[in-house]
């Protein structure tokens, strides 16, 4: 997983991605994502990590099974609230 923190006024704003989608762009009908490297690249993060930086976010954005999984297991996000862009998961924490 890779993570980058962006610190806008008052607010943590936690980006995380799956490794294997940085750079790449995703199109499912009208919705588009770029998961770019100026928005989720950032540091390489372990599950331990990440469950600790999610703690110290005001609001965290999600793209890949893996790091939206791991929210689920923690009860960070509900399944209802996980959406599929191209079959790949994703999810807002506000």
């Amino acid at each position: 997983m890779i993570a980058k923190k962006h610190e806008i006024e008052y607010k943590t704003i936690l980006a995380v991605c799956d490794a294997i989608h940085l750079g790449k762009t995703y199109e499912d009908g009208e919705i588009q994502i770029k998961i770019s490297q100026q928005f989720y690249g950032g540091e390489k993060i372990t599950p331990e990590e990440f469950k600790q930086m999610v703690k110290e976010a005001d609001s965290i954005n999600l793209f890949g099974d893996k790091c939206v999984d791991i929210a689920l297991k923690e009860g960070y996000v509900s399944e209802k609230s996980v959406r599929k862009i191209c079959g790949i998961k994703h999810a807002l924490i506000c």
